[in-house]
């Protein structure tokens, strides 16, 4: 393999989130729409869904990146993972109350809370350890690629079908097949993997050993889940602004361009400059963001806020992923992902409920305003809590 070059299983594994989130984000995109306008639930229920689906995400990803550390195996648990979020979609279509589609996000963010350590670790092991801001960022903005192309195909689908959102949750199922299938056969798992095979990855020595650099990328990475609310408030803000209800999937887009189009080259600067800077300077974007948005719901203030929130996530997402994996020992990978993650899904339920009721009760623009004073309270923490002299001596 070129000096410079990711490894094939790279771009494999980033092609596999391509794809899944092109079957999630078909039915993402349109949820919120679906939930209120079809099922008849409030924007409080919106966020407890959102922020219940995310968190279980987060929270399942400890339990699989400790077992993954322990079996020393990352990709059985990752197709697992998969597989769950594809046999989850056709249980959107046939919803027939809000309760239904809560247990299939919660089984859909289940599975991606099981494949999601497992995968993040297996890039790590992966990738060159000078090449892990570009390997994250590439998967990253594969990832995102997924992300846009499944709303503009539900946009497409929503026209030609005279809006049937049903008949669009029954294409989203076959993407998330056909990812299942391509991580099966077109990915190998390095050897090293297999480091920590056998030993408890959670005992107290071992969480010890994580040391106070990683705990502190944990902290930072609750911190910007809280600053950062669940993105179908981007979708109802989108409903708000008087567009057509098939074109409202294309606010999910535009963000998404700008996410994937961002993620690869912060990915790749984030190997060369300070990441305490870069962060920072992701938390002053997406103030920028919430006050645009807050601001009026012309589409061109849509247009500009979400264009910003997108380049907020591409210059954060991956660098805090690459923090974490630098951070860790190679051992102890999945389980570091995994507490990461954990930590983070509490804050995104937080954040969720706290959106949604704010929502409800004042209004779309304090919910942004919010969401704008978080940033604010984030970049002080941020300043007071600096990068620790440690964490450069922990790069592995």
């Amino acid at each position: 393999m070129h000096a410079n070059r990711l490894p094939a299983s790279i771009w494999v594994l980033g092609f596999v989130s391509l794809l899944m989130d092109v079957s999630s984000e078909m039915i993402h995109s349109l949820l919120p729409l679906f939930l209120v306008g079809t099922l008849g639930a409030s924007a409080l229920m919106v966020g407890l869904i959102e922020g219940l689906g995310e968190s279980t995400a987060l929270i399942t990803k400890v339990f699989s990146g400790a077992l993954s550390d322990y079996l020393g195996r990352r990709k059985p648990l990752a197709v697992l993972g998969y597989a769950l979020g594809a046999f989850s979609k056709p249980l959107f279509a046939i919803a027939p109350v809000a309760g239904v589609v809560l247990g299939a996000r919660l089984l859909d963010r289940v599975g991606k809370g099981i494949r999601g350590a497992p995968r993040d670790a297996l890039v790590a092991d992966i990738a060159p350890p000078q090449m892990r801001g570009a390997a994250f960022g590439l998967r990253q903005s594969l990832d995102t690629v997924g992300a846009f192309l499944g709303p503009l195909l539900a946009v497409g689908l929503m026209l030609l079908w005279a809006n049937d959102l049903r008949a669009v949750f029954w294409v989203a199922v076959i993407p998330g097949l056909l990812a299942v299938a391509l991580l099966l056969f077109g990915v190998r798992e390095p050897a090293h993997a297999a480091t920590g095979k056998g030993r408890n990855p959670i005992r107290r020595e071992n969480l010890r050993r994580l040391g106070d650099a990683y705990w502190w990328v944990v902290g930072v990475g609750a911190v910007f889940t809280l600053a950062r609310f669940s993105e179908a408030f981007l979708v109802l803000r989108a409903e708000q602004s008087g567009i057509a209800l098939a074109l409202v999937p294309l606010v999910m887009v535009a963000m998404n361009l700008v996410y994937s189009a961002s993620a690869y080259p912060f990915g790749k600067l984030s190997d060369r400059v300070s990441h305490h800077g870069l962060l920072a300077a992701g938390l002053v974007v997406l103030i920028a963001a919430d006050l645009v948005l807050a601001s009026s719901t012309h589409w061109l203030a849509l247009l500009g806020g979400v264009a910003l929130w997108g380049v907020h996530m591409g210059m954060t997402q991956g660098l805090l992923a690459t923090m974490v994996a630098d951070t860790a020992p190679a051992d102890l990978r999945g389980t570091a992902f995994g507490f990461f993650n954990l930590v983070s899904g509490i804050a995104m339920l937080v954040a969720s409920v706290v959106a949604g009721l704010l929502w409800d009760s004042m209004g779309a623009e304090s919910t942004f305003l919010a969401g704008a004073v978080f940033c604010v309270l984030a970049l002080v923490a941020l300043a007071r809590f600096a990068w620790p002299p440690t964490a450069g001596s922990t790069r592995a």
